[in-house]
């Protein structure tokens, strides 16, 4: 079947793809979904959710400065409205210290004209001119919060639709970074990305094109690069069975985030990155991490302690492989010299 043009689960032509010349290496980008404390088990609520993480950002920050990473902040409805939450992170924006992008979680975010309910936390199953009113809402928000408008977009819960390029480049977004490659969101109402590029491509829409910078998921193993076939055919029933194929050695997918991905698996992961010269390696996780008790990552003081640990683990294995960090801005740029070359 023809997808549509602008849509981001069509496949890409060969010519979209970014892909690194001859004499550039790997970067890697930072991106932090930046949002409020909830139940991750309990059912969608408007209200309810807490932001005691909030403080969390500032010890954030502080580490990532030190580290001389500029990460990006993708900013949810109720982190926009906090104004502690903008304190911290305007400051930093205003000294050159991070970004700012957007992140919607529908739920929260106005106009609230839609039930809440499993399948519409995803935002791309929303009527269109709803998912347009809240990526404006949310869009306007942040512009006059921090004074400049967002020009990088994620979906809560990676929750793209087939309108959402289009929306994106008519709102002024040149960046989005909603795509999970390698993980199928179906059983919950959610997109299919098993087949998604690990490039970065250009998705092209009568109002615009966008860049699409997936978020990194690697497939190890002794199946090399028939793994994630593999690992699709076998474990689309559950995950005891991609569990399984990992203790074999077969075949194990491996996300570049901190939460749930030990660090020797995520330095093996950023080797096979580097080594398939991959243009970027878009890490993430989720900002109430950041305090113990708000996600099944960091539950004690110890396990927040192992938090940074894995990125000092992290960090110095991409300065040993010579991968250095880089920013939406500068992916940006880097997309467009080679859409001109």
């Amino acid at each position: 079947m023809v997808q549509p043009a602008g849509n981001f689960f069509a496949e890409p032509a060969r010519s979209d793809l970014v892909e690194l010349a001859a004499d550039e290496r790997s970067r890697f980008w930072v991106t932090i979904d930046t949002e409020e404390d909830f139940d991750w088990e309990a059912p969608f609520a408007r209200t309810g959710y807490g932001l005691a993480s909030v403080p969390a950002l500032a010890d954030c920050q502080g580490y990532f400065e030190r580290a001389g990473v500029r990460p990006i902040y993708l900013v949810d409805w109720p982190i926009v409205a906090d104004d502690r939450a903008v304190e911290i992170l305007g400051a930093a924006q205003a000294h050159g210290g991070c970004e700012i992008g957007a992140q919607l979680h529908p739920w929260v975010t106005p106009p609230h004209d839609e039930a809440v309910s499993a399948r519409h936390s995803y935002t791309g199953n929303l009527p269109r001119d709803l998912q347009r009113a809240k990526m404006t809402a949310l869009r306007d928000a942040i512009r006059d919060r921090f004074a400049a408008a967002p020009t990088v977009y994620r979906a809560g819960r990676y929750g793209l639709g087939p309108d959402t390029a289009t929306m994106l480049a008519e709102l002024g977004f040149r960046c989005d970074t909603s795509v999970r490659s390698g993980f199928d969101y179906r059983a919950g109402h959610g997109p299919d990305y098993r087949s998604a590029p690990l490039h970065p491509w250009w998705v092209r829409t009568e109002a615009g094109a966008v860049l699409e910078m997936p978020v990194t998921t690697i497939f190890s193993g002794l199946l090399g690069g028939a793994g994630r076939a593999v690992y699709h055919r076998l474990a689309r029933n559950g995950t005891h069975v991609g569990a399984a194929l990992a203790r074999l050695g077969m075949v194990e997918r491996i996300a570049l985030t901190p939460e749930g991905i030990p660090a020797a698996r995520a330095r093996e992961a950023i080797d096979i990155a580097v080594d398939r010269r991959l243009p970027v390696l878009n890490f993430s996780f989720h900002s109430p991490s950041l305090q113990p008790g708000n996600t099944p990552y960091v539950r004690t003081q110890a396990d927040l302690d192992l938090f940074y640990r894995w990125w000092d683990v992290v960090l110095d294995h991409l300065a040993r492989r010579g991968v250095e960090p880089t920013t939406g801005a500068e992916i940006l740029a880097m997309a467009e010299r080679k859409a001109i070359a």
